[in-house]
This record gives C-alpha cells, sequence and structure tokens, in this order.
C-alpha cells in the first residue's frame, strides 16, 4: 500500500522516489520528538535509549531496506573497539581506520555517475559521529589540564552502555543528513538537562517551528525552480551553444538553486534538534539559544560578500568536526597551510572517491588563499563592489565538478566556459604582490605583513 502511494506522491512532485523518502523521514523526526517530550522525557535512560535507537533504525530501513546492516556492523564495531582496547591511541587510529575504509569501500561497490540518495548517505554523517565518538573517548581517559575547552566539554569521563551508543548513532535528528553533536550532549538530553525550564521539556515548540518553516520555504524554492536547472543542462549541445555570458549566469544561479537541496534538509532537521531540545546551547547574554545543532546560518549565506563567508555558514556543524578532530590535532605538524591542506585532503576523500570532489577543496583552497590577501590589503575596500559581484559569479565555479563528479563531465563544462574561474584567481594572486608593491606605500605594507 505505502509503495504505490509513494510512487504517486515522487510523480506529482517530480522527484525521484528515494529523494522523497528521505525528506518524508526528515518530517518524521517532528512526531517522533513530540512523542519524546510528551511521553518519554520523564522516563529512564534505557527507555529512551530504545526509543530513539528504534526510531532511528526504522527510518533507515523505510529508506535502505536490509542495507541498514552497514550501519550496524559499525556501530557495533565501534563499541567493541572501546569496550577492548580501552583508552588509547590504538582505538582512536582503528576506529578511523575500519571506518573510514567501510565508508570508502561503500562509495566504490555502489558509485555510480548520478547523485543517488542510498545507504553511503547517511552512513557518511555516521562515520563522523563514531571517529568522534573514539576521540571523545580517548579524551576522557586525559587529565584535564591536556585538554582544551571543546575537548573538556566533549570528554567522555566513562564507557557508554551498548545502548546508549546506538540511541545516539539512531538518533532521528541527525541520523540521515546530520548534524553532528557529541554523545556528551546526547547523554544531555536523555538525562532531561537540555531545557530552559528545569525538570521539564524545553520551551521550543516556536524556534522549532521557525527552523521548520524557513527549511520548508527553501524546499519550495528548490523543487520550483530545480526543474528549470538540471545538472545534465551542461552536457547538452543547446548549452554550449549560448554566449558565453549566459553559460557563466547559468553556473551562477543554477548553483543557487542546487544548494536550496541541502540548506533546505539541514535546516528542517534542525528544527527536530530543537524541538527535542538536543539544540539548546545555553543562556547568552540572557537569552536562551537554540543553535546548538544549526548547520546553516541562511542569513549570513545568503548576503556574505566573501567565500570564506560563504564556507563558513554552510555545513556548520561538520566543519567544526573537521576543525576540532583534524585540523586542531594537526597543531603538531606546525604548518597551519599543511594542516589546512591535509584537513581539506581529508573533507574530499570523506565525500567520496570522484575526482570531482578534489577538484572542488583544491579550488576551495585556491579561492580562499587569493581571498585573504585581498580582505587583509588595505585595497579591499576599493574594490568591495567588484568582490561582490565576482563571489556571486564564481560561488558556483567549483561545485560544477562536486556536482557532476567525472572528468569528462566537469572537464566539458569548465572548457565551454573557458576555465574563467581558474585564470581570474589565478591572474589575482599573481597581480596581488605587484600591486600591492605599487600602490601601498612601504611602511604600510611591513604593518600589514606584521600583523
Amino acid at each position: 500500500m505505502a509503495a504505490p502511494l509513494l510512487a504517486n506522491l515522487s510523480e506529482s512532485l517530480g522527484s525521484p522516489e528515494p529523494a522523497v523518502r528521505l525528506m518524508l523521514s526528515i518530517l518524521i523526526g517532528y512526531p517522533c520528538a513530540l512523542v519524546y517530550r510528551k511521553y518519554l522525557f520523564y522516563q529512564t535512560a534505557t527507555v529512551i535509549n530504545l526509543f530513539h535507537a528504534i526510531s532511528g533504525l526504522a527510518l533507515a530501513a523505510f529508506n535502505f531496506g536490509p542495507q541498514i546492516y552497514h550501519s550496524a556492523v559499525c556501530v557495533l564495531v565501534q563499541f567493541l573497539m572501546m569496550r577492548l582496547m580501552g583508552r588509547t591511541i590504538t582505538t582512536v587510529l582503528s576506529s578511523f581506520t575500519f571506518q573510514m575504509v567501510y565508508l570508502l569501500a561503500g562509495y566504490y561497490y555502489t558509485a555510480t555517475e548520478e547523485y543517488d540518495i542510498k545507504w553511503t548517505m547517511p552512513h557518511c554523517v555516521l562515520t563522523l559521529k563514531l571517529v568522534g565518538l573514539s576521540f571523545d573517548y580517548y579524551d576522557g581517559g586525559k587529565e584535564p589540564s591536556q585538554l582544551s575547552a571543546e575537548q573538556k566539554k566533549a570528554a567522555l569521563p566513562s564507557v557508554p552502555s551498548l545502548l546508549e551508543v546506538c540511541g545516539f548513532s539512531y538518533f532521528y535528528g541527525g541520523f540521515l543528513v546530520g548534524p553532528q553533536f557529541t554523545l556528551r550532549s546526547y547523554q544531555k538530553l536523555v538525562a532531561g538537562e537540555l531545557t530552559d525550564s528545569p525538570g521539564k521539556p524545553p520551551n521550543s515548540v516556536t524556534p522549532a517551528m521557525k527552523r521548520f518553516a524557513l527549511g520548508f520555504l527553501c524546499l519550495t524554492i528548490y523543487t520550483i525552480f530545480s526543474p528549470y536547472y538540471p545538472d545534465s543542462y551542461f552536457l547538452t549541445d543547446e548549452y554550449e551553444a549560448q554566449p558565453f555570458w549566459y553559460r557563466c549566469v547559468f553556473v551562477l544561479i543554477w548553483a543557487k538553486v542546487i544548494l536550496y537541496k541541502y540548506v533546505s534538509c539541514w535546516v528542517i532537521a534542525e528544527g527536530v534538534c530543537i524541538l527535542s531540545g538536543i539544540g539548546y546551547n545555553g543562556v547568552v547574554d540572557g537569552e536562551h539559544r537554540w543553535d546548538a545543532c544549526a548547520n546553516m546560518k541562511v542569513w549570513v549565506f545568503e548576503t556574505a560578500p566573501l567565500f570564506g563567508g560563504t564556507i563558513s555558514s554552510f555545513n556548520i556543524n561538520t566543519n567544526a568536526w573537521v576543525a576540532r578532530h583534524v585540523f586542531k590535532r594537526l597543531k603538531f605538524l606546525g604548518n597551519k597551510t599543511l594542516s589546512h591542506v591535509t584537513t581539506l585532503l581529508f573533507l574530499t576523500v570523506w565525500h567520496g572517491l570522484h575526482s570531482g570532489y578534489i577538484l572542488c577543496f583544491s579550488m576551495e583552497f585556491f579561492i580562499i588563499t587569493v581571498e585573504r590577501q585581498l580582505a587583509n590589503s588595505p585595497l579591499y575596500p576599493l574594490i568591495y563592489l567588484v568582490q561582490q559581484f565576482f563571489h556571486w559569479l564564481f560561488m558556483g565555479y567549483p561545485l560544477v565538478p562536486f556536482c557532476l563528479f567525472t572528468f569528462d563531465k566537469w572537464l566539458k563544462v569548465y572548457s565551454s566556459i573557458y576555465f574563467c574561474g581558474h585564470v581570474f584567481f589565478l591572474v589575482a594572486y599573481l597581480a596581488m604582490p605587484h600591486l600591492r608593491k605599487a600602490l601601498v606605500p612601504k611602511k604600510e605594507r611591513s604593518e600589514i605583513k606584521q600583523d
């Protein structure tokens, strides 16, 4: 009965059935959160963990059927590693190696040339959760003086139970598309501590509905406009026959539309986290904050004049996870640039095995490098409007290989627009030192360099 209904709904919306299942599963998080608030908030940790584990597993089965065994295997192996290996660096390295190899094997054996919603999609989210869990467990065995403020908040003082790890892993608010949160935060949720009314469910219905409404608006925009800006159009003779300016503007508009797919999912999922309470972030300046699980700063994303601002407002929790567990732990390298490159390499591999991911993140690194020179220059206020224009024009440029995946496809598109993004930022990178030397007094250049 459910299959024909889903097929009809998919056809009426013009969306693939897996996409419809995914969005329905994210929305089902809201009634799950309401059940937890009304009937389970005062129950024991065992009951709450069971509810979260079973409801999350049900959503996984609804989307991926028997393939849920992949996540179950990884959760069980992670638990056994912590139990049997203890708080050792061996546990961290074993966890990282096993979880990443399992994910990459999944990418390899399920790879196609299109973006498919399959079991590897939530599994990449789970991989970060489980690897982060091993780091937090390891940190729990260190002296507090050896830990940063972030690590102290996440460090685990005791070994979690299997049921606790399952509840954390399959929690309906973050299993499918994120966001990332620590087991310590999840434990506080189960203990009823993440609330603005001590001893009572949080007053989070209104902030949750605000995020839902914003996410639904983004989803509506994507649903209406995405049929007019499909990825496949890039590979048509019609696109190649268009004027150069049209091809560039199409990339810009396409990118804005395609990104709403991610924005809508993350913002709606954030609403689920807020409604359950795990989105509670304490009191700041006398106001209760609900942004602990915010994965998007939509206003910043829409208005930031710099690529750095756009990147920092997008997929926030994943970026924070990578900063905490990869970038900052590479401090021993003694070189920020090397740490940054290694971090981007990890993100590239984590996303998948296609060449498009490598090009996307390498281009991102190059753009940010150039932009920092511009932003730190006294010339910057003079070229603000120009920078704003090129920010919007080239925002979609690195997304082309990210979404088209394979070498033959993204090369065809980049060739049709004459690699204009590469040329522009290469010229800017090479010209900046000469512009500084010609236009900025030597004394000011020395002060900038010192800063």
